[in-house]
């Protein structure tokens, strides 16, 4: 089953979320895409709970998403794809301290703090599980610099685009080359 970790404050109803959701229903895999807390034990405690009750788990995050995807590759033992992850989101998400909108409807909203920020600690790999990573990235990233994750992610399978953005425009064109890397045929 492939398992799709989305991004702060988005949802498992997000763009990328959606599109994966229908290229895996056309060729009758597996797919989940939960909405996930935004508080961060919660969410790493929902996908921890799924991953214990499912088998043969593949990854795909996004974002933050990346960030707990690699967390959970490295705890156990799981190939994952990182799109544009979020190395460092301790330094990241403080800039984004207070109340914050959902991007699900755009009205929902919800209080980022520093005990989240905290939380986040918890999830740091400090070794990698190289061979088990795919890093997608876009240099046009407006919200990350990508050269942090190709630079700490250095010995993984890589693609690095020009241009792009954050949601990691035409993703669609590598469906192909994410299902061959996690062995779906």
């Amino acid at each position: 089953m492939v398992l799709y970790i989305h991004g702060f404050a988005s949802s498992g109803e997000g763009e990328k979320a959606r599109i994966f959701r229908e290229h895996y229903r056309k060729i009758g895999k597996k797919f989940l895409a939960p909405s996930l807390s935004f508080i961060p034990e919660l969410a790493v405690g929902t996908l921890e709970e799924i991953i214990k009750n499912c088998e043969d788990i593949k990854l795909i995050g996004s974002s933050l998403g990346g960030y707990y995807a690699l967390f959970l590759a490295r705890k156990y033992n799981l190939k994952a794809v990182l799109i544009n992850p979020s190395l460092h989101p301790q330094a990241t998400l403080k800039k984004v301290l207070g109340e914050q909108n959902c991007y699900y409807d755009g009205e929902s909203r919800f209080c980022w703090d520093k005990r989240h920020i905290m939380m986040l600690a918890e999830f740091v790999v400090t070794k990698p599980p190289l061979e088990n990573l795919f890093v997608m990235l876009q240099k046009g990233d407006e919200t990350l610099d990508w050269s942090v994750a190709a630079e700490e992610l250095k010995g993984a399978k890589m693609l690095v685009e020009e241009g792009g953005n954050h949601s990691f425009s035409g993703i669609v064109r590598h469906f192909d080359t994410i299902d061959n890397f996690l062995g779906i045929e």
